[in-house]
Parts: C-alpha cells; structure tokens; sequence
C-alpha cells in the first residue's frame, strides 16, 4: 500500500534525508516542540540537535506502515529498525501541522 504524507512530514522520514539535521529541522517552525523519549525540545535550534545526536548515536531506519487523522493531528506509525536498545519497534509519531510546517511533534511507544 502506497501512503501518501504531507511534505514535511514525507520530509522527516526521508531516508535519504534523515542524516540532514539542517534540511529535517527545516521542517518545523521556530516555535515548534519535539517531545521524545522524556525530553521536550523547544524551538528549530534544540530540534536541530536532537536530530544531529540521535543520528549520530544509533544507525536505523524509519519504515511508516500507517497513517490516520485524530482530530487536528496526524498519526504516522512507523517501524523502527537499528542499532538501538529495544530494536525493533514500532513508534507513533503524532504530529501538527501549520503553515506547511511541523509545528508539534509528540513520539511515543
């Protein structure tokens, strides 16, 4: 099955893209917040430096399975696969959207 996701969320999952912490954090807005793993980070700068340590701490891949609106957030399941603790595993990554931008971002098990 095709999924079709809106660009910058197609962006953020972007295989070939993921190791571009500059083009990925480019899909949020300065306002934007990534909630993570028990961590919050706050603003395009922080986001940029999750994404930067995140890639350079583990290798995986982010494979989305499924997609779904709740409300005003979008709902991407994705299939986690790599050299991290608890590897694999599937993630639900609820994201809102703004003006063609992630502007919330909430990842959880």
């Amino acid at each position: 099955m095709t999924m079709t996701l809106p660009e910058p969320i197609a962006t953020f999952f972007n295989p070939d893209k993921s190791r571009d912490a500059d083009r990925v954090a480019n899909c949020f807005l300065d306002t934007s917040f990534v909630k993570d793993e028990g961590h919050t980070y706050l603003g395009r700068d922080e986001i940029r430096q999750w994404i930067a340590a995140s890639s350079a701490k583990y290798s995986y891949t982010a494979t989305p399975i499924d997609i779904r609106q709740e409300g005003r957030r979008t709902v991407v399941t994705s299939h986690l696969i790599g050299d991290f603790p608890g590897s694999p595993v599937d993630l639900r990554y609820f994201f809102t959207l703004q003006d063609g931008f992630i502007a919330e971002l909430d990842i959880r098990l």
